[in-house]
C-alpha cells in the first residue's frame, strides 16, 4: 500500500527510462540536457546494471578486419559504413565529454591475430581500407611487419594493427555516467523489476517484494534500454541475447611484451593487458545455442577454451592462474545494426548493440532522443 507522499511524488515522470546501464543512463542524460526542468526517472532491476555494461572487457574498439568483412556478407556496403561511423562518433563523443584520463582510456590501438585460417582476408585489407578512409581520413588497418617481439605462438601468422582503437575502464566510465545523471537531478531507482510496459497506458509495472501491490510508474514518454532483455517487454523484437565469459588472470611475473586492444578468432574471442594481467573474454562460438541465454553462469566448455588459448597461443611461456571470471549478457540480430524505434508516438526502443554498447551505447542514446522529441 502506498502513503500519500509516495503517490503524489513517485510515480509521475516525464521520461521514464528502463534500464540503467550506458544507453540508459546516457538517454537519460542527453534527454535532461534539452529539458533542465523535466523529471526523469531510471528503473534499474540490478544493483549494478544487470546486462553487460559493467561487464564487458572495456574494449573501445569499432570492428576488427575479419569482424568487418563478415558483416559485409550480411550488411549492404553503406549500412557497415554507416556502422563503424556510428561506433567511432561514439568513443569520440564519450572521449570529448569526460577526458581520456577520467575514462581510463588509452590509444593502444587495435590488433587482430591471423592464422592460416584467416590468412585469405588479407586480400581484402586495402578494399576494407578504401571503404573506411572517408570516415577516417587516412587507412584504418595495417599490416605489423615484426610479430615476433609479441612473443605469440607460430600458430599466429600474421598480426593486423587499427590505428584508431582503444580500450578503457569500464568501472570508470559507468562512474561518470551515474554522477553526471546525478548533476542533471536524474533520479535512479535500483532494485525495480519491470515486469510489463504498458504502451497505451504509458506506465511502467514494477514488482518490488516491499509492497503488495504492483507499482504503476506513468511518464508522458518512455525509453526501452534494456538490450538483450528488451525482448521480456515488448513481443516481436528481433533480439537474441548472447551471453559472454571474460576472465582476468592474477599478475604475471614477467611483463607483458605488448599492450592494446587484440581480437583472434574472427573476432569472437578478445584480450588486453590490464595491470600486467591477462584480461581475455569471448568464445561463445564454441556453443552458441548454449550461449543464447540470459543467465549469468560460466560454461565449462568455453572457460576451459580460452584457458588453453591463453597458454598455447597468447603467452605460451606463462603458468597462467585466473583470478576473475564472469560473465554478461548482450543483444543481437540477423546482422549487427542496433534497434533504435519509436514503438508509440512517446514510447521508444533502444536495444541490440551487437557487443558494442561501449563504442555505440552514447550515439544510440542520442538517436534514441531525437525520436521522443519530435
Amino acid at each position: 500500500m502506498l502513503s500519500f507522499w509516495e503517490d503524489r511524488s513517485f510515480l509521475k515522470f516525464d521520461l521514464i527510462v528502463v534500464g540503467g546501464g550506458i544507453v540508459g543512463l546516457s538517454t537519460a542524460i542527453q534527454f535532461k540536457k534539452d529539458r533542465p526542468n523535466a523529471k526523469v526517472l531510471i528503473l534499474e532491476r540490478g544493483v549494478f546494471p544487470s546486462g553487460a555494461s559493467t561487464r564487458n572487457a572495456g574494449f573501445a574498439c569499432f570492428g576488427s578486419l575479419t569482424e568487418i568483412l563478415d558483416d559485409l556478407n550480411t550488411m549492404k556496403v553503406e549500412e557497415v559504413k554507416n556502422l563503424v561511423e556510428k561506433r567511432y562518433i561514439g568513443l569520440r563523443s564519450i572521449r570529448g565529454l569526460f577526458g581520456d584520463k577520467a575514462l581510463g582510456y588509452y590509444s593502444n590501438g587495435g590488433f587482430e591475430l591471423i592464422t592460416e585460417q584467416e590468412e585469405k582476408y588479407l586480400d581484402r585489407m586495402e578494399y576494407v581500407n578504401s571503404i573506411l578512409t572517408p570516415i577516417f581520413g587516412e587507412d584504418v588497418f595495417s599490416q605489423v611487419r615484426d610479430i615476433q617481439t609479441f612473443g605469440f605462438s607460430d600458430k599466429v601468422k600474421y598480426l593486423v594493427k587499427n590505428q584508431f582503437e582503444g580500450e578503457l575502464d569500464s568501472g570508470k566510465f559507468l562512474e561518470l555516467l551515474w554522477e553526471t545523471a546525478q548533476l542533471f537531478k536524474v533520479k535512479i531507482l535500483t532494485g525495480a523489476l519491470v515486469e510489463n510496459v504498458d504502451l497505451d497506458k504509458k506506465e511502467v509495472q514494477v514488482r518490488n517484494p516491499i509492497y503488495q501491490n504492483r507499482l504503476d510508474f506513468s511518464a508522458d514518454k518512455i525509453a526501452i534500454c534494456t538490450n538483450a532483455f528488451a525482448g521480456d517487454l515488448i513481443e516481436n523484437l528481433n533480439i537474441k541475447p548472447g551471453r559472454g565469459l571474460v576472465m582476468v588472470s592474477k599478475p604475471l611475473k614477467n611483463k607483458i611484451p605488448w599492450n592494446g586492444s587484440f581480437h583472434y578468432d574472427m573476432g569472437y574471442v578478445y584480450f588486453r593487458n590490464i595491470e600486467n594481467r591477462l584480461l581475455i573474454g569471448g568464445g561463445r562460438n564454441l556453443d552458441i545455442k548454449a550461449e543464447e541465454t540470459t543467465k549469468n553462469e560460466v560454461n565449462p566448455t568455453i572457460k576451459a577454451y580460452l584457458s588453453r588459448l591463453s597458454e598455447e597461443v597468447i603467452l605460451p611461456n606463462e603458468n597462467l592462474e585466473f583470478e576473475y571470471e564472469w560473465t554478461g549478457i548482450m543483444g543481437f540480430g540477423e546482422n549487427k545494426k542496433p534497434v533504435i524505434q519509436l514503438l508509440t508516438e512517446d514510447i521508444g526502443i533502444a536495444a541490440r548493440l551487437g557487443g558494442m554498447g561501449v563504442a555505440i551505447g552514447w550515439q544510440t542514446a542520442s538517436e534514441l532522443v531525437a525520436l521522443l522529441e519530435k
